[in-house]
């Protein structure tokens, strides 16, 4: 049963890390959740804690690299009635390689959900939010939005995507009622770079995923369209936007060489 009195957010790639505790700040300020990823278990254990909040969960495993899991995905928010105040695209993946050396099916599988899955999501939820004058978006960017990733040459391409059309977005929907925050972290105590096959990078020090969803999740009530979360994040993002690509191919090489 679900309390039609509680606003709906609905979390992409709620089955760890930044997803998970964006989750639960969600499950905090008094939203019921729709939970997705591909995992089904974390997610059923996650709904259960959340119900200290007071907050129910509808829990939909997805394969958002899959097209017609996406599909599933989005009839099964229509087919509940669902009406989604909160939309947060966490669900991203990663790849560490020289590009002509990664698998081609990672690849697409990076599009697919980076990219693809975010838009298509995003597109689906947005004209209901603007027909009820409100709503909030949050799209996961990355500190790899502002420059080049050697290495990770996809990876950073898709999130330098997603900032772009975050702030975008966030631009054409300012009269509507309707906010997109642009959240960018950098690098983040989770499983993403085990999962990326970069396990070994020294990318210290790394901000707690607990801290990263709280201050993403501040900005997005205040309606911010970009937070870059930490100081030395923000600094580290000035220097990828200012500094020739002379200086900062071979920086972001060395660091993504480290292994």
């Amino acid at each position: 049963m679900v309390s039609p009195a509680r606003p709906f957010a609905l979390v992409t790639g709620a089955s760890s890390g930044i997803g998970v505790d964006l989750a639960r700040e969600l499950a905090k300020d008094g939203h019921d959740l729709v939970l997705t990823a591909r995992s089904l278990a974390p997610m059923e254990a996650l709904a259960a804690e959340l119900e200290r909040y007071g907050a129910n969960s509808i829990v939909i495993p997805a394969d958002l690299s899959n097209p017609e899991a996406r599909k599933e995905l989005a009839n099964a928010v229509e087919t509940r009635g669902l009406k989604i105040d909160v939309l947060v695209n966490n669900a991203g993946l990663g790849a560490l390689g020289r590009f002509d050396l990664m698998d081609p099916g990672r690849i697409t599988e990076m599009l697919q959900v980076n990219i693809i899955a975010l838009t298509e999501l995003t597109r689906l939820l947005v004209p209901g939010m603007i027909a009820r004058r409100r709503g909030r978006i949050m799209l996961v960017a990355s500190t790899a939005s502002f420059q080049p990733g050697p290495r990770m040459a996809v990876y950073f391409a898709t999130k330098a995507y997603v900032l772009s059309l975050g702030e975008a977005l966030a631009y054409e929907l300012r009269r509507t009622g309707v906010t997109v925050t642009t959240l960018c972290p950098g690098a983040t105590a989770t499983n993403f770079f085990k999962v990326a096959g970069a396990r070994d990078i020294a990318l210290k020090p790394a901000m707690n995923s607990a801290e990263v969803a709280r201050l993403g999740y501040r900005a997005l009530k205040t309606g911010r369209r970009v937070v870059i979360t930490g100081v030395l994040n923000n600094i580290l993002s000035i220097g990828g936007r200012l500094a020739p690509r002379s200086i900062a191919l071979p920086a972001t090489d060395a660091l993504m060489s480290r292994r």
